[in-house]
């Protein structure tokens, strides 16, 4: 009679333990406001992409996706489907991408009021990935991947129903929270990672912050102000990103039953996320991670219902799609080449992250120049890019202007690396509708220029002196030409010069 006070208590075989409903710790708060959060992220993707899809990949945009889509075929066949996963393989019109961007608007509304949680995450993800599998360089962007693999993550996480409200009778399970956590982990750690194998001395003298905010891709005016702070501190806040990236976050492993660690983590990583994004124009990159770490926080801390779940059986789907990307996760890391690993590549939905492993040393913007005439050259204005001096840096966040984030990427290197910039020349001489609505303005409004150009400056802030001379935010050196001018003859064809 006195085995069963001596015994050890029997374990639940591992399928429950972590694929059924857990309620030691729950997160059923932490769940509740983290899809909260997904839909809101989800809705700011479709918004930005509501005044910019045409003008990026639609039949006369930068890069039309129905081109692109007919090359993956007559290149890969069949295969071309696994490898550009998109709905736009039914269709590219302009019609069918403002259905993609107004069914995905739908679905993170439904996200963020609470309705079949499931079904929204699954219709918002595929509608995002319909995008970013024909977007070209448009869709090259680690937080493209962060989202897509959260959303999948998710589906798991979400409790089943049309209208759950807080579910507090399906507590989502240890591994549907851990994969997550482990989402949010590998974002801070290999980003850690990358910077010291990258061997980039900026991080090991701790300079890489002296011009982070000057050299971003849209700074604000708020990393202005903190650009002109000592070196001291921005020593101080390289070493702390260190810190945070290679040390607080294995907090996250602390023991399951100890909360506290997890707190101080959330603690300790939260000020640095709304940091970063009061300083500089990272889309919804930080709005991701800032909200991935409320998971972090159990029942306990945040005060949740007491779950009290209705089956403790396991998913076997969840067993396995989990499973799955979890040895992914790790093998995109370690062995890239590792079959899931490519096989799952063009979903963007397990892997590698690493930012900032290497600080960009100077700005360079692109500006892009119309004439009439031949000799005058009148600049098309941007919306959100530096170009007038005298115009404060703005806060956009996490609204994200592909086109001008990508010109930051593409003046970092060469015209050969980058042709889709002569395709932007060639629609602007087109006086193309959607590509010029990517721009503040049109300077050639009834009747298009006869060239356009590419031209590089150099770009730096003003010191606090220049600024209260000048009122000046930047000063900019032009360096010349960035890619051949393209010009229109008399038979409407287009060539581009030396």
């Amino acid at each position: 009679m006195f085995e069963e006070f001596t015994s050890e208590p029997i374990k639940p075989p591992i399928l429950e333990r972590w694929f059924a409903p857990s309620i030691a710790p729950s997160f059923v708060r932490a769940r509740w406001i983290w899809l909260r959060c997904l839909g809101s992220i989800f809705f700011s993707v479709f918004y930005s992409l509501f005044f910019q899809i045409h003008g990026l990949i639609g039949p006369r945009g930068i890069l039309p996706a129905g081109q692109y889509l007919d090359a993956v075929h007559r290149a890969l066949g069949w295969k071309g489907y696994w490898y550009a996963p998109t709905l736009l393989w039914f269709n590219a019109s302009d019609a069918m991408l403002s259905a993609i961007v107004w069914i995905g608007f739908a679905a993170s509304v439904a996200i963020v009021i609470n309705i079949w949680p499931r079904v929204s995450i699954a219709v918002a993800g595929i509608c995002f990935l319909s995008f970013v599998g024909a977007a070209q360089e448009f869709a090259g962007y680690q937080s493209d991947g962060m989202l897509l693999e959260a959303a999948l993550l998710s589906i798991f996480l979400a409790p089943r129903g049309v209208r759950p409200r807080m579910a507090s009778d399906q507590p989502p399970s240890r591994a549907a929270v851990f994969m997550l956590q482990w989402e949010w982990f590998r974002i801070y750690f290999e980003s850690g990672l990358v910077k010291l194998l990258s061997g980039e001395e900026q991080w090991r003298n701790l300079t890489a912050m002296d011009k982070y905010y000057e050299n971003g891709p849209l700074p604000s005016w708020i990393g202005w102000y903190v650009q002109q702070w000592p070196h001291s501190f921005h020593a101080f806040s390289a070493g702390l990103t260190l810190f945070v990236e290679l040390i607080a976050v294995w907090l996250l492993f602390a023991p399951r039953k100890n909360s506290l660690c997890r707190l101080i983590a959330f603690i300790i990583v939260t000020p640095l996320q709304i940091g970063i994004i009061l300083t500089a124009n990272y889309a919804f990159l930080n709005y991701l991670v800032l909200c991935l770490a409320i998971l972090l926080l159990d029942d306990s801390i945040l005060r949740g219902p007491i779950p009290v779940p209705r089956t403790r059986k396991p998913s076997i789907a969840a067993a396995v799609v989990l499973t799955t990307i979890f040895l992914t996760s790790v093998a995109a890391f370690l062995m890239p080449s590792f079959p899931t690993v490519k096989l799952l590549d063009p979903f963007r939905v397990a892997n590698r992250y690493g930012l900032f492993a290497v600080m960009t040393r100077n700005r360079y913007e692109i500006e892009f120049q119309g004439t009439r005439d031949g000799t005058t050259w009148i600049a098309y204005p941007f919306r959100y890019k530096p170009q007038d001096l005298r115009k404060a840096p703005g806060l956009y966040a996490p609204y994200q202007p592909r086109f001008e984030w990508n010109l930051w990427f593409a003046s970092l290197g060469s015209i050969q690396d980058n042709q889709w910039v002569l395709n932007a020349e060639g629609r602007l001489l087109e006086n193309s509708p959607p590509v010029l609505r990517l721009f503040a303005a049109n300077p050639f409004e009834g009747k298009p220029p006869v060239a356009v150009r590419a031209v590089a400056y150099q770009y730096w802030f003003s010191t606090t002196a220049e600024r209260l001379r000048t009122g000046a935010w930047w000063r900019r050196e032009f360096l010349g030409a960035y890619a051949p001018a393209a010009t229109r003859a008399s038979d409407g064809s287009i060539t581009f010069g030396e």
